[in-house]
């Protein structure tokens, strides 16, 4: 029902825009010409689109409040979920001294770990198992 009501009113809104793009804007209507008694003369013409844009308009805010009410009764929730539990505990986090800080510079701090870091551990410049950089 939502979507068949969304699909309407943008054809509404379509029709809507394109009626009021065709009124010349003092009101003249179409411009076209024709005899004055006839019912597409200019007066009549105007007389018509007026019309027109009246009942779009008004079909289009019917259809804009048929909407936002059936999207506020969609959205509604009948009872509040509680099935999340929360976890009470403290976060857990690492100690102060748990980086080894060279003064105030964290960098310093890196160089020393990597200058601790036995030679095995790092890579080799040269070595097979390196990834080349053009990859």
């Amino acid at each position: 029902m939502f979507l068949f009501l969304t699909v309407v009113q943008a054809i509404v809104a379509a029709m809507l825009v394109g009626v009021i793009l065709m009124q010349k804007s003092e009101g003249g209507g179409l411009g076209v010409g024709g005899s004055p008694s006839g019912m597409m003369s200019a007066r009549g013409a105007s007389d018509l689109l007026t019309r027109t844009t009246s009942i779009l308009a008004v079909l289009f805010v019917a259809l804009s409040i048929t909407l936002a009410v059936l999207a506020a009764d969609e959205g509604k929730v009948e009872a509040i979920d509680q099935s999340l539990q929360r976890d009470t505990s403290a976060p857990v986090s690492a100690p102060a001294d748990a980086v080894p800080l060279v003064g105030d510079d964290p960098l310093a701090a890196a160089a020393a770990a990597a200058a601790d870091a036995p030679e095995s551990e790092a890579p080799a410049a040269n070595s097979d198992s390196a990834i080349p950089l053009d990859q």
